[in-house]
């Protein structure tokens, strides 16, 4: 599993390459945009980004998994969603906007999870990597 800092490591190159390009590189990764999510710290109240894939979108809705690459524990952005679902998204250059982040149900879940596996094998390898059941989080426009 990816530790801490290669996973800090892998958003910093990803800064990277974006700010090289002028943000023509990098809004796309194996046939998925790239959002730029920031969330509430649940212990610090600050800001925090990270960059993830969206596997699936469903009109205005972005699809993010909380696989951390298959490991036992759920990444530090979905435990922040616990404490404050409220955050922003960031779609290539567009402006970010305010959405609110909803843990998908189990019928969600048994929806969209083929869906995305389907067309994205290595999320179901993660799957397979952890007992834990990885959680799906349904990114909607706030007020909408």
């Amino acid at each position: 599993m990816p530790s801490d800092v290669a996973l800090k490591a892998m958003n910093r190159v990803h800064r990277v390459l974006l700010g090289a390009s002028g943000g023509r590189l990098g809004w796309r990764f194996s046939g998925m945009p790239v959002i730029e999510l920031t969330t509430t710290g649940r212990k610090s109240g600050q800001p925090r980004t990270t960059m993830l894939t969206s596997p699936y979108q469903e009109d205005s809705t972005f699809v993010v998994v909380a696989s951390r690459g298959g490991d036992d524990t759920n990444p530090a952005w979905f435990l922040n969603l616990g404490d404050d679902p409220k955050v922003m998204v960031k779609l290539g250059p567009k402006p970010p906007t305010s959405m609110i982040a909803e843990i998908a149900d189990a019928d969600e879940r048994a929806r969209i999870w083929p869906i995305i596996t389907s067309k994205h094998r290595n999320y179901a390898g993660y799957q397979r990597k952890t007992d834990r059941e990885i959680p799906l989080v349904l990114l909607r426009p706030a007020g909408g």
